[in-house]
């Protein structure tokens, strides 16, 4: 069984639906643990970065990094589709966005959140959290310029819509989506009707 460390409402919430939407065998560990707090230690130890998710696979490898996790549930489990095999010609598109997602937009989130982190002036703080947020927008719109319908690949679907279906609930959330980015509210909505993800989204994102 694969244990994936989480947190409700964070970017665990993509793996928990690829395990979902994969059929594995899976079971969740919350990490709401303050530095020096033993499950934040347990975390810590197996992935010094303190980030999640993290995964354990049923046989005890640690996997940090959502997309390498996406890559490796897709090369077990292709009836899943969550990324077009090897010589498809979405495959290429798919990598490409995949690794935006993760290298591009969801950094911004990383200096954003929690400026403080990284300056110790508080107007500095602001500046840092308009910029990343201002940047973030500009990023989403270059995502749906590339979308199609009714998923980001067209007719296929692929992990990059669970990309999709969980960042739009983050800044500047589904409001601005539905206004801004129409193709890409509309692969969030469609997601949330999946049956296979209610568990999830009552998990992660509770009324």
């Amino acid at each position: 069984m694969h244990t994936l460390l989480a947190r409700a409402g964070w970017g665990s919430a993509i793996i928990e639906a690829a395990l979902e939407l994969s059929g594995q065998p899976y079971r969740c560990e919350i990490i709401d643990g303050a530095p020096g707090e033993k499950e934040r230690e347990k975390l810590l130890a197996l992935n010094p970065l303190g980030q999640l998710p993290t995964l354990l696979l049923p046989d005890g490898t640690v996997m940090t990094e959502s997309a390498a996790m996406i890559l490796h549930l897709a090369d077990f489990t292709p009836a899943s589709e969550l990324a077009p095999p090897a010589g498809a010609p979405e495959r290429a598109a798919f990598l490409r966005w995949l690794i935006f997602l993760v290298a591009a937009v969801y950094p911004t989130f990383t200096y954003g959140d929690d400026p403080s982190r990284y300056h110790v002036d508080e107007p500095a703080q602001k500046a840092l959290r308009a910029a990343t947020d201002a940047q973030r927008e500009e990023l989403w719109r270059q995502v749906e310029a590339a979308a199609q319908a009714p998923w980001f690949l067209g007719t296929r679907f692929s992990a990059i819509d669970l990309y999709i279906w969980t960042m739009t609930r983050w800044r500047p959330r589904r409001g601005w989506f539905a206004a801004e980015c129409p193709k890409l509210s509309a692969i969030a909505v469609e997601m949330d009707r999946d049956p296979r993800l209610a568990g999830i989204m009552a998990r992660n994102w509770p009324a």
